[in-house]
């Protein structure tokens, strides 16, 4: 089982996409600033996930979230 998920910084206007099998940790990680690309933006609140089956599905899912019609759906949550 796949997440794709996407987080927001309360701080800064930036929204990451990514996909894990712990969606828990793997959050926990942004927020401590254990990934590099995100270190800079946090902390981070959840503002979306899906859950799905195989890998290849979520990476396409992923990069659909992470293409600019992706990008617009997520900032609609946030609105």
């Amino acid at each position: 089982m796949y997440y794709i998920y996407a987080i927001k910084s309360l701080h800064r206007n930036y929204i990451y996409v990514g996909m894990t099998t712990n969606l828990e940790r793997r959050i926990k990680q942004h927020n401590n600033g254990e990934n590099k690309s995100t270190k800079a933006y946090k902390p981070f609140e959840l503002i979306y996930k899906e859950k799905v089956e195989s890998r290849e599905e979520a990476r396409k899912r992923e990069k659909y979230l992470k293409s600019g019609v992706g990008k617009e759906f997520l900032k609609t949550l946030i609105k």
